[in-house]
Parts: structure tokens; sequence; C-alpha cells
């Protein structure tokens, strides 16, 4: 059998295993269809086969195996974890490296049997388990460690002295249940929460009672019930389409845990209670196809970097509900995550190839994508955004886009900033540079931040064969104003235009802004772009009075310095009650 056909059969066999109907609720009993015996959480036995069979047939599967067993020959050399919190808040970087480490070695032992990486997993839990918590304040830091020891219990059980079982188990009660049920008993807030602290933490302690369901079936049956209930919290904001209002980061962090959750509960129990049926998740893979542009490059809003989305839940998605688009992407990306091995899907389809439109709306968030074809690397991308300033890890930056094109990014993002800088997460936060609306490609209005409150909707979205454009009114971000469209237009898929028709009830400043790694020159009201000897124009067309500056942007510390990013603004003269402001992004008229 080949093996892609063999993951279906296998998955298939999983799902209907236990005839439960997945209604979406829970019964009394979650654990009546309890997979005896182990491993049971995300990957069985006949996986592991139809992977060794793979492997032998797909160099890339083989590839991604090489790379996974010299991760487990690193570790090896390498000293245990420890107990440190260097930030004063986060155990975080020492459960992911645990959780890192057990999968790695608990995945090699299970192809080869070699003995030297069962027992350094070993050693790893025993650290861990001696430490004297694992930071329930800061929740995400238990929930990655629960996982890790709940893989290590799973997986290696046939090869746990007793000593080590009750070893392991009695840590993921005393250090991971407990503490959550804590939260699930109304002395916390993440299992109220719709981002992504709900998925993380649910999703780690959910696979934390299904490893020790057999053995301690009480504390295992009430965490499930809790956690399968919490979970259609943030699974709801996936409505319609999948897109994800915490940025492209956070969409990543949350959908793999929620992956690990589903999988963990098919797996284990034949169900996932509906979960997976919720309207959009089918439909969330295709968030980091079009957030991410040619430069493999994502549209970084909200707290996040621009770098590739990697996560080996866009496999099991593809498997899940059949669409190997989703696959494609991750092989385009994939790390040596030892999931990304064993869901693998060789069967991965371009988007190409699926001929799917080159433009996309996320109606559920307010983000859209146009882009100038599939393939070429030096092709056209924007990304633009109405959305909600409230939305979790959001920034002030209703109306921000960027733009990538021959090669480069020319418009960009800045990003997060240092989580632990005073008031990041309170109310100092709108005070930071990365986080105000003058450090976006948007407009101002007397140098003030947007409404912290406000929602920009896209209220115009249109997509043809030479012409994309999306309109979001940003009138409610603004104080004073009683309009404010902004229009990004994609022409001819070879010249970006941006459109901001602005009506003030008083004369206000109004600066547009853009910040660009490249350098620029001024000449009147063009300015030339250049980086790597490519050059991008840009041309303010109206008003007839703009100004057209550049400036370095220099930010004080604690916040982290901004490097080789010049800002460029544009000003009508004086102060207006009315204005429109368009500029034009065109290549090869020099």
């Amino acid at each position: 059998m080949k093996s892609h056909l063999l993951f279906s059969a296998i998955r298939g066999a999983t799902c209907c295993l236990f005839g439960f109907a997945t209604t979406g609720d829970v019964p009394e009993d979650p654990l009546r269809t309890l997979r005896s015996g182990h491993p049971r959480l995300i990957i069985l036995d006949e996986r592991i086969e139809a992977v060794k069979i793979l492997i032998t047939e797909n160099t890339e599967a083989e590839g991604l195996y090489g790379k996974i067993k010299k991760n487990a020959e690193h570790i090896l050399r390498e000293p245990l974890v420890e107990y440190k919190i260097p930030d004063g808040l986060r155990l975080l970087g020492e459960s992911r490296r645990c959780l890192h480490r057990i999968y790695t070695l608990a995945t090699v032992y299970r192809f080869d049997g070699e003995e030297q990486y069962k027992e350094r997993a070993i050693k790893e839990l025993q650290a861990a388990a001696s430490f004297p918590d694992w930071n329930p304040r800061h929740f995400l830091d238990t929930a990655e460690m629960t996982h890790a020891f709940a893989i290590g219990y799973d997986w290696l059980y046939g090869s746990l002295s007793d000593e080590e079982k009750n070893m392991i188990r009695g840590a993921i009660i005393e250090k991971g249940l407990n503490p959550a049920l804590d939260v699930y008993e109304g002395r916390g807030w993440w299992a109220k929460s719709y981002h992504n602290w709900n998925q993380v933490c649910n999703g780690g302690i959910g696979i934390g009672a299904l490893a020790i369901a057999d053995e301690e079936p009480e504390i295992s049956r009430k965490i499930l019930r809790y956690a399968v209930e919490s979970l259609k919290l943030p699974m709801s904001q996936f409505d319609p389409d999948g897109g994800w209002d915490e940025g492209p980061g956070y969409w990543n962090y949350a959908t793999s845990y929620n992956v690990f959750i589903l999988a963990a509960l098919e797996t284990s129990l034949g169900t996932d209670f509906g979960l997976a049926d919720m309207t959009g998740f089918s439909e969330t893979g295709m968030f980091p196809i079009y957030i991410t542009g040619p430069l493999m490059k994502t549209f970084n809003y909200a707290d996040g970097g621009e770098g590739m989305l990697r996560g080996p839940q866009m496999f099991w998605l593809a498997e899940r509900f059949d669409k190997h688009v989703y696959a494609w992407y991750e092989r385009q990306v994939a790390s040596p995550h030892p999931l990304d091995l064993l869901w693998f899907d060789p069967q991965g389809i371009s988007p190409k190839a699926e001929n799917m439109p080159l433009d996309k709306w996320f109606r559920n968030i307010d983000v859209v994508t146009f882009r100038s074809n599939w393939d070429d690397p030096k092709g056209i991308f924007v990304g633009f955004k109405g959305g909600d300033n409230r939305a979790n890890h959001s920034h002030l930056d209703l109306g921000t886009y960027v733009l990538d094109a021959l090669g480069h990014r020319w418009a960009v993002d800045l990003g997060a900033d240092n989580y632990n800088m005073p008031g990041y997460f309170g109310n100092q936060r709108w005070n930071y540079y990365r986080l105000r609306t003058e450090g976006h490609n948007t407009i101002t209005l007397n140098a003030e931040n947007q409404d912290p409150s406000a929602k920009a909707p896209i209220v115009k979205f249109e997509s043809s064969e030479d012409k994309a454009s999306a309109t979001a009114d940003l009138k409610a971000a603004y104080p004073n104003v009683n309009q404010y469209l902004r229009t990004v237009s994609l022409i001819n898929r070879s010249e970006v235009i941006i459109t901001d028709d602005i009506e003030a009830t008083k004369p206000v400043e109004v600066t547009w802004h853009l910040h660009t790694p490249a350098n620029v020159e001024i000449y009147g009201k063009t300015a030339v772009l250049t980086q790597d000897g490519d050059k991008l124009r840009m041309e303010v067309l109206e008003p007839e009075n703009a100004i057209l500056e550049v400036h370095e942007v220099q930010i004080p510390p604690p916040q982290n310095p901004i490097q080789g990013i010049w800002k460029i603004t544009v000003r009508p003269e004086g102060e207006v009650k009315s204005t429109r402001i368009v500029v034009r992004f065109i290549y090869g008229w020099f």
C-alpha cells in the first residue's frame, strides 16, 4: 500500500473506531471510549510503521528524519533543563526546551529503539519533575511542560519502570492538572479567553489528562470536560474563513496547540467532540498561505515578526480536511519538528495548480492580501488591514499595510518590542513607538494615536484579473472625523495606489507614514527607493501642495533600537479640514 493511502486508512480507522457521535457536546464520561494502552497520544504505532515506509520512498521525509536524528544526537551532549526564570516572569524557554527534547528523543527511540535516547528523555523528565513548580503564574509555561511530560509518559510507557511512571504521572497531576483545576474553578482567567492562551493552556493540560486517564480517571475526566468546553471560545474566532486577529505569529502558536489537542482527542478517544467541525477551522490553513508573500515574509501585524510560519499542524489540517495545498505550504518551510515528519503529507498541491484566487479578504478580521501571481519570487504582494484595536496583541495600526516587489520588502511593519518593558501589556503600551499609530504605515491626525477601542471594517473589496482593491472605513479610529476611507489598490497587477479621503470636523494636521529599509531620495513629490540596486518609484499624485520628506527612525531606550529604517511622510501644507492623499508605487519607469 502506498504510504499516503496507508496514512488515510489509519486516520479513518482512528475516527471510526469507537463510533462516537460528533455532536459538539461533551458526555458526562468523556473517557468511556478511551483507547486502552499506550501510546495513544497523537501518533499511534501504526503511523510510525507507515512513516518508516515513507522514509524509504520520499527523499523529503528521509531528509527530515536525518535532521531529527542529528538533533537527538546533539541533545545528548547538552545540559539538562533547569528551573530558570531569566526575566522574572517566564519559565517558558525551559518548558519549550523540554518539550522539543522529549518529542525529538522519543521519536528517534520509537524509530530506532536505541536506549540512549530513551534514557536521556527520562533524565530530562526527572530534572523537570524536581522543579518546585512549572510556574503557573505564567500558565503557558505550565501547559507546555505538561505537554512534554504527557508525550514522554505515553510514547515511552512500555519501557518505563513503575518508579519512572509514578514520577512522571505525579508531576503531571501536581504541577499541571491541579493548578489547571484552580483556573477552571474560578481562580484564573485564561479558560474564559478567546485567544492563544486558551488553546495553548487547554491543549497542554488536555493532553496531560489524556496521557494518564486510565490510571487517574477522576481528575482526567474533570479536566477534559472543562477543556473541551473552554476550547469552543477561541475556536469560534475562526468563523467564517479562518483568519486570526492576533497576527500570524500567534495564529501559529494558537493553531499548533489547537491541533495537538484535537489530534490527541481523536487518537485517544476516537472523537474531538465536534470541535474540528466548528465554522472556519477547516479554512484556517489558508491564513498562512495568503498572509505570506513571495519573499516568504508574512504581513506581520500585531505583536510578531515577519519571518515565515512553520508549523506541522498544516500537515494535519491537510489530511484532516483533504486540503493538500496546506501540505504544499508546509513542505516549503518545514523544520525538523518530529510532527513535520510524522504528519508528513507527500501530496502537496501548489496554489497555482489549485487555481486559487490571487486575493483574499479575511472577513472575520478585516485583513486583505493581494499579489501579482503565485510563483514569482519578485512579484508584488500587498497586505492591508482594518480590524480591531482591541484584539489581543494588537497595535494601533488600523489602515496599515506592507508592500513587497522586486524581491524586497519596501513597506515594513516593525513588529513587536520587548514584552518585559514597563507596562507593555498595560497602561504604557501605547507610549511605545512600534505599537503607536505613528510607528505604522498609516495616518496620524495631530500626531495622535488612534482610539484603542476602535474598529475599522473593510467596506469594499474587489478582485478581478487585472485589479484588486479594498477600502477600510477608518472613521472610528480618529476623533473629530466625519469620514475617513483608505483604499489600497493593485492596478494591472503591476502598480500599487494608496488613496486616503478624509473629512474632519475642524482643521487638523494630517501626516501619512511609511517605514522602509530602502535608501530614499526625494525629488519634489517623488521618492526613489533603492535596495540592492533595485528601484521603486513613489509618486504623490494628490494633494497638489503635499510636502514629501524622509526621516531616520530613532527611539529612546528601553525600547529596542530600530536600525536601518527610514520613515517617509506626506503632509498637506498646514492644517486642513478636508483632503485627499493619493500615492502611487511603480517600478520600471526611471
